[in-house]
């Protein structure tokens, strides 16, 4: 992993390179961050650069010398990982070693893979995956011995917050008494579940969401995603790569949402009321979870027609198909009448989340969009 496979976060890199110029490595250093920006990447990419034997003028890992290779395999012998996992056995210890396949199949699915991502691969089933308290002592095991290929021992930890509190006590000693040319290098999505008495003696770098026209450009690059579609999904993905493919996955589901917001839309503008009731026993064939999602997608229409109705292009963030309709219907959403429809979606959303009878919630929503364009 080099730093210009990842995209963004130009000033964490020359941050990182200048901590191994300068010779001046932390023994405990986080990377702190929301989920999906590339933060267990720049770790990654670190060791390797921190490993290199000869470093690029440019501030890269050269890819070719023998620990870039060991790295590029997951086999250098002076890197270790510590992660979630769960017991097999619920009478027996265990330990991160006896999940590395799973672990290397999680790092060579995606830069970006997520927690979500790893209970897939890890099929913990109702288990929870947690950083048990024996993985302290193998952690410790690891590190005291002499390195091996390099100078420096570098440990990674993704997801700190995960530990148990007696395994975060025992690093807590050797961050407080550290070996020589030992880095232990943090991965947090939430750093304000990490053990204090830890959080207070890591150095901290903190890693930003990463910019829309970055995610854009990555979604129209790696999955040829459509232009317009991929800025309207980098805008929902509020700075999060992660995020951001998730919605290339639903997009699916938001096919079938923009034809129910439409069937909506035009039958309570004709107050086609039986309609209506059809459309209000289809959708909560959707389920809870589902037609949550499909108010959500509904509120999103709205705001979207209300902007594009004060003539702001620039403020838009919708897919060509969505766009198509919402061009044509934006008249009907107005200063008027959007805080009303806004509000029965969002009372919508909450009556459902908490178990209410989908069928007659929603055709009390859809009976009252009558109302509303009408404003």
């Amino acid at each position: 992993m080099r730093f210009t496979d990842i995209p963004g976060h130009e000033s964490v890199k020359d941050r990182l390179r200048a901590m191994v110029a300068a010779d001046r490595i932390p023994h405990a250093l986080l990377l702190e961050g929301p989920e999906g920006i590339g933060k267990l990447a720049m770790a990654r990419a670190f060791a390797q650069y921190v490993h290199c034997q000869n470093r690029t003028p440019e501030g890269e890992p050269c890819g070719e010398c023998q620990a870039c290779r060991l790295h590029e395999s997951n086999n250098h012998p002076d890197l270790f990982y510590a992660f979630p996992i769960f017991k097999r056995k619920s009478d027996s210890e265990s330990y991160c070693e006896e999940f590395l396949d799973e672990w290397h199949e999680f790092l060579s699915s995606d830069m970006y893979a997520d927690f979500d991502t790893w209970v897939r691969i890890l099929n913990p089933g109702t288990k929870q995956p947690i950083i048990y308290n024996s993985e302290g002592n193998a952690i410790l095991r690891k590190v005291s011995v002499k390195s091996y290929a390099s100078r420096y021992k570098i440990m990674i930890m993704w997801l700190p917050e995960k530990m148990k509190e007696e395994c975060a006590n025992r690093l807590l000693k050797m961050i407080e008494e550290p070996y020589d040319d030992t880095l232990l290098l943090f991965v947090s999505n939430n750093p304000q579940d990490i053990l204090p008495t830890i959080y207070s003696r890591v150095q901290r770098v903190k890693m930003k969401r990463l910019p829309g026209e970055l995610i854009e450009r990555y979604l129209v690059d790696r999955y040829a995603t459509e232009p317009q579609t991929a800025k309207a999904m980098a805008h929902m993905a509020e700075g999060s790569m992660t995020a951001a493919v998730g919605l290339l996955d639903v997009e699916t589901d938001n096919v079938e949402f923009l034809d129910y917001y439409r069937k909506l839309m035009r039958q309570a503008y004709m107050r086609d009321v039986r309609g209506l009731k059809i459309w209000s026993e289809e959708v909560a064939d959707f389920k809870r979870e589902r037609c949550g999602s499909f108010l959500e997608f509904l509120a999103r229409m709205i705001r979207e027609s209300f902007i594009y109705n004060l003539g702001n292009r620039e403020l838009n963030y919708m897919t060509r198909e969505e766009e198509a309709f919402n061009s044509k219907f934006c008249p009907f959403v107005n200063e008027r009448n959007v805080s009303a429809i806004i509000n029965e979606t969002d009372r919508a959303a909450l009556d459902i989340s908490r178990n209410a009878n989908a069928k007659i919630v929603l055709f009390d929503y859809a009976i009252k969009m009558i109302v509303a364009l009408r404003m």
